[in-house]
This record gives structure tokens, sequence and C-alpha cells, in this order.
């Protein structure tokens, strides 16, 4: 029942004879419900408006004469022909998921046509109902079977493979968070490198409409990963520095206020490098550009982040304030959730050494196992570890270096941006550079997802083994995974000011002798190695210590347990979330008004 209802915004256009303009009727909030009629035909039945403005319209699919139009299904957009009139269905504002969902039981159902041959009733038998609800896909739906009719020129059996592999399933955790989401409460949830917080945040993404929901992160590069901006783009208030009353009227600005009235949904990621006086700024800005007095305006918040991870960036004589410390935390958070259960490292002695380690903990033996990574092989299949740095310039260095230390001819590829006049903000949120140069032997890393189930994903390490003798020369990579690829241009799409969306075009390669442990937040390494010798942050070791997937692909330098250290408020904040969340975890699934009455006091 849920993949054949559908509740977005429709717009029906139907041609007119005589080459006029299409009809056309908006209908907001519409109700989009897939289903058979008497003859077992499938149907689409579209319904919207209320009192005298309320209609409801129908349209048999004929597997023939149905087109499907999913290019902006991932913004919520898509388009359906439901006749060879030309008649079609315009859906928009919908959440991409279900979008997704619903689209994928329309084409399989479509191509199955009516299930059995129409039956005429019997007498004194109750007729037929004009319109039920489509039956969820089956089996038989998708391999084929007597009956399947031919659609858009292809075999019946030949549903697309992606549509007959079933999405990554949530933990019960994961659920949890993602049901609280649904019901509208705001949350905060936390959880240890590697416990799933992107692919939740991203799942969650999927389950709300896009025109009322903003992405936003601490960076730019976290932004760029799900497909969001950065917080302070998003806010228009500048480094939130000035005066409240000069903020405000920052946020008043046009095409900034347009933001914080229509969104409903605020998604920060990267919480623990977002300075807690910011946020309480925030909190001010958006009760008085939406003149509403609710907690953060009435906007429902969904913060992610590790505060036991990278702090946010003050000055030396500044004292770090986290946003959990902010005024105006405990009133805008309904529930904070933990999640537990690691899923990137399944090493479960390397798992209790990271637990450690986040913790501030380095006991001996912790110490001995990490020491004992520095006699690992640092090169597998000609592919070196990535050296961890804690300064970035330290990484520009090594990687410009190495690069030229390489014989051979240098190959250079030039990104090509949207708008070249904004460049400087394309490249804070771009992952990879406007200019990529490689030379036979780079060592790379991938900077986005390829293909997940061969593990050409983000962070995945190679080296280069050949170009392409025509055309743009492109780069052969071989991967630790085993795979020889050719590496095609990308296409990274980035909100700049105003939601303008802005694009890069570019290798998804970046040099990997060095990468910053800033940078590498979020990704997992193959095999990498670290100084911590030169460790300025609290969580800064273990964020770096994380990156790796396993003990066996780390190598620790200079080990100095001093290293490890995590932040007092830090700690004391997460033994009362931990405490709360023992006591509240039916009414996590619940979701009952105590959650309010339970929320615990951090500060």
């Amino acid at each position: 029942m849920e993949a054949a209802e559908l509740r977005c915004t429709a717009a029906v256009e139907q041609p007119l004879p005589g080459g006029l303009a299409p009809r056309r009727r908006l209908m907001r909030n519409a109700t989009v419900l897939l289903g058979r009629n008497e003859l077992r035909q499938p149907v689409l039945r579209v319904a919207g408006g209320s009192g005298a403005a309320a209609a409801v319209m129908s349209f048999v699919l004929a597997g023939d004469a149905v087109r499907l139009f999913t290019r902006f299904a991932g913004e919520g957009r898509a388009a359906v022909r439901v006749g060879p009139d030309g008649a079609q269905v315009l859906l928009s504002d919908c959440p991409p998921d279900a979008l997704r969902r619903f689209l994928r039981l329309l084409r399989v159902k479509v191509a199955a046509g009516p299930r059995d041959a129409p039956r005429r009733p019997r007498l004194l038998e109750r007729p037929p109902p004009s319109f039920s609800v489509i039956s969820p896909v089956q089996e038989r739906d998708l391999l084929g079977g007597p009956g399947r009719r031919q659609e858009c020129g292809q075999r019946p059996a030949e549903v697309p493979r992606a549509e007959r592999r079933p999405p990554a399933r949530l933990s019960a955790e994961q659920e949890a968070v993602l049901g609280a989401v649904r019901s509208g409460k705001s949350i905060f949830f936390t959880g240890s490198a590697g416990t799933g917080k992107s692919f939740l945040l991203k799942r969650i993404l999927g389950s709300l409409p896009p025109n009322i929901t903003y992405a936003t992160a601490s960076t730019g590069v976290a932004a760029c990963h799900i497909g969001g901006t950065t917080l302070h783009a998003f806010a228009g208030i500048g480094s939130g520095k000035a005066p409240l009353e000069q903020c405000i009227q920052l946020a008043e600005r046009p095409g900034v206020r347009q933001h914080w009235l229509a969104c409903q949904h605020l998604i920060i990621d990267e919480i623990s490098m977002v300075d807690g006086k910011f946020f309480d700024k925030l909190e001010a800005v958006a009760r008085a550009v939406r003149k509403r007095d609710e907690p953060f305006g009435g906007i429902q918040l969904i913060i992610c982040g590790d505060f036991l991870q990278l702090p946010p960036v003050c000055k030396a004589n500044e004292e770090t304030k986290f946003c959990f410390q902010a005024k105006s935390w405990r009133k805008c958070i309904h529930i904070n959730m933990e999640l537990t259960e690691v899923r990137r490292q399944t090493d479960k002695t390397f798992v209790s050494i990271l637990n450690a380690i986040r913790l501030g903990r380095c006991t001996e033996e912790v110490t001995r196992q990490l020491m004992q990574t520095a006699a690992h092989k640092s090169e597998r299949d000609g592919i070196l570890a990535t050296r961890l740095c804690t300064h970035k310039d330290d990484v520009e260095i090594t990687n410009e270096r190495r690069l030229q230390q390489l014989p051979g001819e240098v190959h250079v590829f030039e990104a090509l941006d949207s708008d070249p006049m904004l460049v400087k903000l394309i490249d804070a949120q771009c992952p990879v550079g406007g200019r990529v140069e490689l030379k036979l032997g780079a060592q790379v890393m991938l900077a986005k997802n390829l293909d997940v189930s061969q593990g050409l994903v983000n962070g995945a390490r190679g080296v280069v083994v050949g170009f392409e003798s025509e055309q743009k020369g492109l780069p052969k990579v071989r991967f630790l995974c085993g795979v020889t690829q050719l590496i095609k241009m990308e296409k990274w799409v980035i909100k700049g000011p105003s939601g303008v969306h802005l694009s890069r075009q570019q290798l998804p390669l970046k040099l990997a002798w060095a990468i910053s442990i800033h940078k590498s937040q979020g990704m997992s390494l193959d095999c990498v190695e670290i100084s911590l010798a030169r460790v300025f942050e609290s969580g800064q070791a273990y964020v770096a210590l994380s990156r790796a997937r396993s003990l066996a692909g780390l190598r620790v330098l200079d080990f100095d347990p001093k290293a490890v250290r995590a932040d007092p408020a830090v700690l004391h904040f997460y033994r009362h979330l931990r405490h709360h969340q023992l006591l509240a975890q039916d009414s996590l699934h619940t979701h009952s008004d105590a959650d309010e009455k339970e929320n615990w006091k951090c500060n």
C-alpha cells in the first residue's frame, strides 16, 4: 500500500485540439494512487483540492502508451505520460525515496498488464469495485510469466537489475531514528565513526519533500556529500558574530528570507564543528524571520554528528563552545539518540581499540597494539598507504613533491565549472580540485562512489597504470579491490548562494600520498599511515585512526599516548545521553509527548 500511494504536488496536462496550449490543472497536497479497475487494468488516480475545487482524475495505463520521465527523480520530480493523446501527470515536491518506490511499482505493474482476464459477474453477486489499490510487487512481476506484455521494445523479463536488488536495510536503531523524524520530532543522532550516520542521513533526506527540506553541514565537503550547502550559506548571516539585530537584517534579505520561510526540515551534518554561540544566534534569527515563538521558529531539526570527533574551529584565545552547550539546545532537541552498531570495521579488536581512543582512554594494551602497526607493510600491489596529516600545508607539499619525483609526462585535467566566477565557492564544497595532475604511477583516491558492488567507493585507493591513447587521454587506475578501471569525468552539483545550483565536471580522483584529517572525515580508507606527533585538537587522533577499515590496513608512526584525548565536557554530555537513552528506549518507538518531559540536562 505504501509504495502505491504518493502525496505530492500534481499537475495534469491534457492536450486540446487545434494546437492550442494544453489544459492544465494544478493540485497541491494531492494524493496519487496506483490501482486497478474492474477489468484489472492498471489505473493512475489523482485526487486533490477541497470543497468545490476538489477533483479526482483517473487514467487507464495502457502499456504501449505509458512513458516515464525520471531524470529528476532524485530531486522529487517526475512525469508520467498516461495516454496516446499525450496527456501527462507531472509530479513534484515528492520525497525522493517514496517517488522511486512508486515509479518502480508503476513500471513493473504496467509491464505486467492485467493479471487475469475479466470475468462476467454472476447474478446476485456484488459487482466488482471500480478501483482498488494495486498489490505490492511480487516475484512473478520481476521474473516474468504468462501474460506479461512487452513494454517500450523490451522483453518483459528485462527489469533493471537495480530494481531487483533490495536497498540496504536499516538497523533497528536507524529505523527508530527515521521513525522519529517522520513523526515530526527534532532529533540529534550521533555515534562513533562507522556506525552509518551518513547512510542514515541520506535515507532521511530521501523520505522528506525536497521543496521544504534544506540539507546543510558545517563544512563544504560534508555538505557536498549530502547534496546540500554549508550551514553558514543557508543562514545568510556571515560568521554570526555581528549583533543579533544586524544578523536578522542580513537574514531578511529577499533571497535568504525566502529559504528561512520555506524551510520546514533543516538537516545539519557534522554538528561537532558548529560553534554553540552560532547555533544560539541561528535559533534567535529563525524565530525573528519566521515571526514564530516556537523553538527555531517551528523548523524541525535533524542534527547529526559526533562531538567526540573534530571540535569547532576557534581562535587560540577563544573558549570552545559545543552546540550541546548552547542555551537553546535543550528546548530545540526533543530526542537524543546514539547509534552503537559499527558497520565500517568488522574486526572486534580494532573496534574496541577505536572505542577506547574515542573516549580518550589509552591503556597499555591499546598503546602496544597501535605501536605494533608501525611494522605493517605500507605497500600492496604497488599501492602505498595514504599519509593522514594534521596540517593541510603538509598534504600539499607531500603530494606535489611525490608527483614531481615520478618520471614521465604530466597529464593535466581541467574542470568544467558552471560558473567560472564562483570557482572559489565550488572549490570549497567540491571534493575534487579544478585542476587534476597525474602521472603514470601516481597514487590516487576515488572521490565518488562509482560502483559500490565492486568496491569502487569514495576513498577507494589505487594507482595510475596507464592513459587512454585517444580522445581525452583518460587515466586507467588499478584499485586495491582488484579492479582496473578507466576513470571518466563525473559531475558534482553544489548549492550556492540563494539556492543557485552550481556544478563541476572533473575526474573523481585526487592525489593520495597524503590527505588532511579534516578532509578525511566521513571516508573509509583501505590503507592508512598516520603520524600523530602534531595532533593539536581533541578527537583528532580518533578521527584519523577510525578512517582505516581494519587494523591490518593501518600503520601508526611516532605514536604518543598523549595525543589521545577527549574533551571532558563532551564525555559528560555522552554519559548523560546514554543514561537517558536507556531510560527512554520505549518512548523513542512510541514518540509520545513524554519525550520532551524526559529531555535531560547537559550543562
